[in-house]
């Protein structure tokens, strides 16, 4: 009579080959899922800014809170910076120049947004640089 099952050898072969095919689809997976939230910054960035751009077209004035782009219904919400896993957002205010008079609503003016992330694109381009 013959025994039916696999051999100890034939488990521990499995087994390997398992072992190796993880081995080359993780580092795979974790570059496509750090690509996808790059993408999804980029995008993210382009929205806000595109809503900053807007709002001062229509209002003729830059929005001093990035809640002003979601009372005015330039955006839904304020989206999460998916890199930083944040709703947080490094904000860019208006600089005036030398000779030019000092306006207090001017000055507290949001002209664009940056990523609060720490670290470089898989392109090597710092996330505070997109």
């Amino acid at each position: 009579m013959k025994n039916k099952g696999f051999t100890l050898v034939e488990v521990i072969v499995v087994m390997a080959v398992i072992g190796i095919l993880v081995s080359i689809i993780v580092p795979s997976y974790k570059h496509h899922v750090k690509r996808a939230r790059e993408a999804v910054l980029q995008e993210n960035l382009f929205h806000i800014r595109d809503a900053i751009a807007k709002f001062y077209s229509d209002k003729n004035n830059y929005p001093t809170a990035l809640e002003d782009l979601v009372t005015f219904r330039y955006l839904k919400k304020i989206p999460t910076d998916p890199v930083a896993k944040k709703r947080e957002w490094e904000l860019i205010y208006f600089e005036p120049e030398e000779m030019e008079d000092f306006d207090p609503e001017i000055f507290e003016s949001i002209i664009d947004v940056r990523s609060m992330a720490e670290g470089t694109t898989v392109d090597g381009i710092a996330y505070k640089e997109l």
